[in-house]
């Protein structure tokens, strides 16, 4: 994770650069008016965001589910031309796949599996979603080269054409759909809060986002703005732990000990007082977690760590039992302890405040789709069964609960229409019109197979991939 506490300095001393192309939107022609549309206009649809925008499912970016990207299903129920960074399957970033169910295990297709199909369209892309990337580099990353998060993606999609803004303003947009934001509070908590120099600083968010905000404001376009969802809704987090918990109960009480911020400290306690939500493990720990209690250099080998050093000074020995010794402590990279839960909540908390402030400067043009609330409603259901969207029912469960991929982190296809229908419900209310919504129904439900079986990570022969979902990018 870089530290991005640097933003606010090289922001104030450089200037914006936009580099100039030719305007071709004339390649994407209006529609005739639609009746539905009040007074907004989604001829000229752009989306602005990282990889929930880009239609990413399962740890890749692929043809058959960037076509559920949350924008596209917009220009789809609008009826307006909307161009994307198509990429054949199965895709770039290694997706992730299901082998079995009972037990679960998952394998990982190649990273470079698929191939770019359309870098030669002459136009920008209506969708400049890139996976990967945090607000900085929306105004000023050019290339991967120059971001400030290095993903791969930038020079996928951006092609050598100028910033992601840049290349909407190329595009005269009438409408503007943003979502950015997550991945400066994320990457902190994916790494277990192992960075301690992130999530991105409050202010420097701030100072960011307004200039992103005045930047679009002054295009004329309305414009739809997502803010942040909370770590804690999503199980990428909040699966493995409970499993584990549960795994263990009625074993013999032993002791538990995680490393804090790379030091062999931060004993919690012993298992009996660990609840569900009171400590989080990450996807990847469950291949770990699985030694619990045994002998085990495991994740040092796996990670090609050198551990002599540590061994010399007497802070690790693998002759320990695992996670229940504090000479073999749990790596910290793989839990989000409450200290940590609470500094990505303050930063999701702070920037969400930074959206809203931004929004409430533009009252005629911006208006805010609360997916901050609509995650936490859903979560908040999960005990009653779940949420009804059109005839279905969701919950933020692994795998079971329709919601989330196979990587805990993106949506599924019909997440995607959930998320797609939050943006429609706040175009019609603030701008008057009456788009029709999304029938979840016909949205393919690509893990619908296993809504009914009950995956348990720690059952026997049960494996999740640490390497590929290293590879995640948000």
């Amino acid at each position: 994770m870089k530290k991005y506490i640097k933003y606010l300095l090289i922001a104030l001393l450089l200037p914006v650069i936009f580099f100039s192309c030719k305007d071709r939107t004339d390649l994407n022609p209006p529609t005739s008016p639609n009746p539905n549309a009040g007074n907004v206009d989604l001829t000229r649809l752009v989306s602005i965001g990282n990889s929930l925008t880009a239609g990413y499912q399962s740890s890749a970016l692929y043809e058959s589910g960037q076509k559920y990207s949350f924008g596209n299903l917009i220009s789809l129920q609008v009826n307006t031309p909307y161009a994307q960074p198509l990429i054949s399957d199965p895709g770039i970033g290694g997706q992730i796949k299901i082998v079995s169910l009972n037990p679960f295990r998952t394998m990982q297709e190649p990273v470079q599996g698929g191939a770019p199909i359309n870098l030669t369209y002459p136009a920008p892309y209506n969708n400049m979603g890139i996976p990967g990337i945090v607000l900085a580099d929306v105004i000023n990353a050019t290339s991967s080269a120059n971001s400030y998060s290095k993903s791969p993606f930038i020079d996928i999609v951006l092609r050598g054409l100028g910033t992601q803004f840049t290349q909407a303003k190329i595009q005269h947009p009438t409408f503007i759909t943003l979502w950015i934001g997550n991945n400066d509070v994320l990457g902190f908590a994916a790494s277990g809060g192992f960075n301690p120099s992130s999530p991105t600083d409050a202010n420097t968010f701030a100072f960011l986002y307004n200039q992103l905000a005045d930047s679009l404001a002054a295009l004329g376009a309305k414009v739809a703005v997502a803010n942040i969802p909370e770590v804690t809704t999503i199980p990428f987090f909040t699966t493995v732990g409970p499993q584990f918990v549960a795994m263990l109960q009625g074993t013999p009480v032993l002791g538990f000990y995680y490393q804090k911020h790379g030091e062999y400290s931060g004993s919690i306690g012993t298992l009996t007082q660990l609840t569900d939500y009171s400590i989080l493990f990450t996807l990847i720990s469950q291949s770990y977690l699985a030694y619990f209690g045994q002998p085990s250099g495991k994740f040092y080998r796996d990670n090609n760590v050198d551990i002599t050093p540590l061994i010399t000074l007497g802070l690790l020995d693998t002759t320990k039992a695992f996670g229940a010794d504090s000479l073999n402590a749990i790596p910290d990279a793989l839990v989000l302890d409450n200290d940590e839960i609470q500094t990505a909540l303050q930063a999701t908390n702070a920037f969400n405040t930074s959206i809203s402030a931004a929004v409430s400067k533009y009252p005629a043009q911006f208006a805010l789709v609360d997916i901050h609330a609509l995650f936490n409603s859903i979560r908040s259901a999960d005990v009653s069964g779940g949420t009804n969207f059109g005839g279905i029912y969701f919950t933020t469960a692994f795998v079971t609960g329709g919601l989330f991929g196979l990587d805990g982190i993106h949506p599924t296809a019909q997440g995607s229409a959930i998320v797609a229908n939050e943006f429609l419900k706040t175009i019609n209310y603030r701008f008057g019109a009456a788009f029709k919504l999304i029938d979840i129904g016909t949205i393919p439900g690509s893990l619908s197979f296993a809504k009914t079986i009950p995956v348990n990570l720690f059952s026997p022969g049960s494996f999740v991939d640490p390497i590929a979902y290293k590879n995640i990018l948000f």
